[in-house]
């Protein structure tokens, strides 16, 4: 019988890989790193190891396996497993489901990392017993997942919800991708840490400037002790991300959406001002209709994604 499930959150620094019952139960996980600089097949027999070890340490046979699910930074192919390329990984137009099925003769599914944290906190997270739900992460970058009427929205190439794409400022900075005022570039932890450093920069008076090294983080610390130019950095940041989520709620009308990456652990002030934000952008009903919460798995989200992932796909199959 295949009661078990195997996740793989296959991240740029480590490769962490659990094996779960089908409820969600983590019996096992390891992580090993990466290692990306030694090639897509070292990174393949890396995954493949990861996999054997769970199984042997938690004496369960492949044949009880019902899925493996991973999830990987995009952009991917994830109809035909395929990683079309991605900066921290060693994968071009690599398919990285085939060798895997062939080795361990069970489904593998593949998805970017946002989708399977945004399939995560929809099983087994914030969004657990709701059928709509957006997830953004707000970190490095910011990404996004939809699950609407309980199917992960992939879209026409599986690279729906790159909400962090969207413009939000015409006459905004430009972003990694080569766009003009992105969200990313105006919200994510990079964006508001860029704007520290630009600040310490110059002759403004401001409580950064006492840091070697700014972050989003030190810019969060400076506004929580009253430091203005800290304080304008946050409010603007908040404000463009309150207008993202305004928009997907405006395009999507979910129960919920999740905010989960390092910029939601800075807590309140995040929360109250992008709800501050949606409540004047957003039709009143539909406003009123969605929470807006953290993300509720915290480190293991991960590959608790990838797991739930596996348990999404393998449902949908029967």
């Amino acid at each position: 019988m295949r009661r078990y499930v195997i996740g793989v959150d296959l991240g740029g620094t480590k490769i962490s890989t659990a094996l779960s019952t089908k409820e969600g139960k983590i019996l096992k996980n390891i992580v090993v790193p990466t290692k990306s600089e030694e090639g897509e097949v070292a990174v393949l027999n890396r995954i493949i190891n990861t996999i054997e070890t769970v199984l042997d340490e938690s004496n369960v046979n492949i044949d009880e396996v019902e899925a493996i699910g991973i999830g990987s930074p995009g952009p991917l192919d994830a109809i035909n497993g395929i990683i079309v390329t991605t900066p921290n990984l060693p994968f071009e137009n690599y398919n990285l489901v085939q060798p895997l099925k062939e080795r361990f003769n069970t489904p593998v599914y593949l998805d970017n990392d946002a989708n399977v944290a945004a399939i995560g906190e929809y099983m087994f997270g914030a969004g657990k017993g709701k059928r709509n739900i957006v997830y953004f992460t707000v970190s490095t970058g910011v990404g996004g997942g939809a699950i609407l009427e309980g199917n992960i929205y992939r879209g026409s190439t599986s690279n729906a919800l790159e909400i962090g794409h969207t413009t939000v400022d015409p006459n905004g900075p430009r972003c990694n991708c080569g766009n003009i005022g992105c969200l990313e570039a105006m919200s994510s932890g990079t964006a508001i840490g860029k704007r520290g450093k630009e600040a310490v920069s110059t002759n403004v008076e401001t409580s950064l400037k006492k840091y070697e090294d700014v972050t989003s983080f030190e810019v969060f610390k400076e506004a929580a002790n009253g430091d203005e130019v800290s304080k304008d950095i946050i409010d603007s940041a908040l404000t463009y991300l309150g207008i993202g989520i305004a928009n997907a709620i405006a395009i999507f009308d979910p129960q919920v959406v999740i905010i989960g990456g390092g910029v939601s652990k800075a807590g309140d002030i995040v929360f109250d001002k992008v709800k501050e934000v949606v409540k004047k952008r957003c039709f009143k009903a539909m406003a009123e209709a969605c929470e807006i919460v953290p993300a509720g798995l915290g480190t293991d989200a991960g590959v608790v994604g990838a797991v739930a992932l596996g348990i999404l796909e393998s449902n949908k199959n029967k």
